[in-house]
């Protein structure tokens, strides 16, 4: 058996194909409703703030750790001048 089809009728077979199989992922994680573009906004926000929370984090952390030493170092600069009189 042959079949010959146009490559117009090839790509609507594969347009279809690929509608049906987006729509059968987000059905199955739960995206198929009328709220699934809020949900996504709402995911997307989230993980927004997750990164901008993460970089301040680290942020905090670099200066807290920089705070750290060079209080360290003053205090050893301060002992060992009050030792030398």
């Amino acid at each position: 058996m042959s079949v010959n089809l146009t490559s117009e009728e090839l790509e609507a077979i594969l347009d279809r194909a690929a509608k049906r199989g987006a729509k059968e992922a987000l059905r199955s994680v739960g995206l198929n409703d009328e709220d699934a573009s809020g949900d996504i906004r709402e995911l997307r926000n989230l993980l927004d703030t997750y990164r901008e929370t993460r970089k301040g984090v680290w942020s905090t952390i670099v200066k807290f750790l920089t705070v750290a030493v060079l209080t360290f170092i003053a205090t050893s600069v301060w002992m060992e001048v009050g030792n030398s009189k």
